[in-house]
């Protein structure tokens, strides 16, 4: 935070998540810059990994919508990271499974986060660290106040306004 931060934003719990989510976001993606992947590439293989998810079940844990996901699946794919299979209990669906490759970009790529995260955590004295993470699994986790928006519906698509040339 800013030294010049006024004393009513330094109190303010969005300011403050909001603050630390966008400098941890700069420093994964100034971190995983070398391996040539971004943060939701990464988010979405170590996520893929987890078991057999499906596109939709993967865009919703990385908290992607359908179109970002498509497209950073392609990318992942071009890239011989992931490949698509047809799910064998839906014949609509595709399981994303990371191939080998990809498995050892996020083992690399966890090296990075972890010491990322290591850094960050390094801040609080040892006896605050745990505090702090067991509170935010325990806000943002299944069941959790801050688990899913409580109050905000789908995003609403508006057509541009189209120039006739």
């Amino acid at each position: 935070m800013k030294p010049e931060t006024p004393a009513e934003l330094a109190a303010d719990l969005m300011f403050l998540l909001n603050q630390a989510t966008y400098a941890l976001a700069t420093d994964m993606s100034a971190g995983l810059t070398h391996l040539g992947v971004s943060t939701r590439d990464y988010c979405v293989l170590l996520t893929a990994q987890t078991g057999e998810l499906t596109q939709k079940e993967l865009g919703d844990l990385c908290s992607l919508d359908k179109t970002t996901m498509v497209v950073t699946i392609d990318g992942l794919e071009r890239a011989g990271l992931a490949v698509r299979q047809p799910s064998s209990t839906d014949r609509r669906a595709r399981i994303v499974q990371v191939t080998d490759k990809g498995r050892d970009l996020v083992k690399e790529a966890r090296e990075i986060v972890d010491g990322i995260y290591a850094g960050i955590l390094d801040e609080l004295p040892a006896r605050e660290r745990s505090v702090f993470v067991d509170s935010l699994v325990r806000l943002v986790g299944a069941g959790g106040r801050l688990a899913e928006p409580s109050h905000v519906g789908p995003a609403i698509r508006r057509r541009g306004t189209r120039s006739v040339n």
